[in-house]
């Protein structure tokens, strides 16, 4: 591990303390985890602490842990991941929170810390249905407004729920259940062991 890496992980437990419920060094970027309780707390003290200083949300991402690892993992379902950046002093760290409640997946959202996590939270919204408290304006961003689910949910069926087309008679665009069979678009291959073999 880098000096510089060393640093940044005595800074943030320093900084956070009991408030890192884990963190993980991998790849040279460091990941820490916190409760979805100490989240807007620990993502204010990473912004305004003079040794931390992360100015920068680059990335917040959602991500669905259901059946990870081969179905061996058992810990919560759904994940919300922020990459930060500090241009002051150059170093980057990525901030893993869980949602506690699978079936109602809720945390507070960043828009107050990073404005630019607005519509990202919605497109996590969008996709994997997690709902972002005092968000300003949580509302569909990818998918159509009248989508049934999350298309990225693990459990989201893969040739979806509705199917949408314009009809010429109505000269409207309506929703219908899916038409398309459900089928393996795996390549079938027929290996003739013996047929080069003489």
């Amino acid at each position: 591990m880098s000096l510089k890496l060393d640093q940044l992980l005595a800074n943030l437990q320093v900084a956070l303390s009991d408030k890192i419920s884990k963190h993980v060094l991998a790849i040279e970027e460091v990941t820490i985890e916190c409760k979805a309780a100490d989240y807007i707390a620990v993502c204010q003290i990473l912004r305004d602490d003079n040794r931390l200083k992360f100015e920068q949300l680059i990335d917040l991402c959602a991500v669905d842990y259901q059946d990870y690892g081969d179905g061996g993992y058992d810990g919560l379902r759904y994940a919300v991941v922020t990459h930060l950046l500090s241009v002051s002093l150059n170093q980057r760290l990525r901030v893993r929170v869980f949602a506690e409640d699978a079936s109602f997946p809720v945390l507070p959202t960043l828009v107050e810390i990073w404005p630019v996590a607005n519509w990202y939270e919605r497109e996590a919204f969008d996709l994997f249905g997690i709902m972002f408290e005092n968000h300003p304006d949580l509302r569909r961003i990818l998918t159509d407004y009248g989508f049934v689910g999350h298309p990225f949910r693990k459990d989201f069926p893969m040739i979806g729920n509705v199917e949408m087309r314009y009809d010429p008679e109505q000269q409207r665009v309506i929703y219908q259940p899916v038409t398309i069979e459900e089928r393996n678009n795996v390549p079938r291959v027929i290996r003739n062991e013996g047929a080069h073999a003489k």
